[in-house]
């Protein structure tokens, strides 16, 4: 489990109670101090997490940092705002249980505080806005960073890929856009959680997260454009194919 935190104490605490009441327990938390000046660090180890501190500021670094870290054989993440279920964690196991070819299995938020209309703007136009944009643009879903879980050997592929040391850019979707032909991503509407509306209470903060669409997507065009992904896919899939069988006259 690898949280990023930067002066979050409040909703941390949130977050780790919410873990803490788990119907499978974590077997680690991994908390990224994104050089915070408040209690977050405190908060963090009360809550039986281990503190791993990272200078660099920015989502990018402080989230590559905590994978770096984490140990499991599952790479688990929540932003400090996000609230899960109690089966959260349950969910996923069984599904990468069940699901030997799954290589990342991505939720939804459900927003809460500031306004009904807040959080419409943040499901409707950002979040499903990014799913149905972005689905077809990759080949697979977006992950969402707020909730999401990978394999770790998908993180060990291409940590030394990912734009870590960019700020102003979505660190998920840079993930997503590295995401090889040969691993699954698979969107879980069922795979949800809480996360705070506080980026969109604002026209400026959303503004601003979507306009870190583009440099995102500049960091990998051409190379990464939807026509070179599918050629990509295409000839994976066409160098793995089963030979066909020669059927007897």
């Amino acid at each position: 489990m690898v949280i990023p935190a930067r002066n979050d104490a409040e909703m941390l605490a949130a977050c780790l109670e919410a873990l803490a009441q788990q119907t499978r327990p974590a077997d680690e938390i991994v908390v990224v101090d994104n050089g915070s000046w408040d209690t977050t660090a405190l908060v963090a180890r009360a809550g039986g997490a281990r503190v791993v501190h990272e200078a660099e500021p920015g989502i990018p670094q402080a989230a590559s940092a905590g994978y770096d870290a984490a140990e499991g054989e599952l790479i688990a993440r929540l932003d400090a705002d996000s609230i899960p279920p109690a089966d959260w964690i349950e969910h996923a196991v069984e599904r990468f249980e069940h699901e030997p070819d799954l290589s990342v299995l991505t939720g939804i938020g459900d927003f809460y505080g500031a306004t009904p209309l807040v959080h419409t703007l943040g499901r409707v136009i950002y979040l499903g806005g990014m799913l149905v944009a972005l689905t077809p643009y990759l080949g697979h879903p977006p992950i969402f960073g707020s909730n999401f879980v990978m394999r770790r050997e998908v993180w060990q592929e291409l940590s030394n890929e990912v734009h870590r040391h960019q700020r102003e850019i979505h660190d998920d979707l840079d993930l997503s856009l590295h995401i090889k032909p040969w691993m699954r991503v698979v969107y879980d509407s069922r795979f949800r959680v809480q996360v705070s509306a506080r980026p969109f209470e604002t026209f400026q903060g959303l503004r601003r997260r979507v306009s870190w669409v583009v440099p995102t997507l500049r960091n990998h065009w051409p190379e990464d454009a939807p026509w070179a992904r599918r050629r990509s896919r295409r000839r994976w899939k066409a160098a793995h194919r089963p030979p066909q069988r020669l059927r007897r006259g």
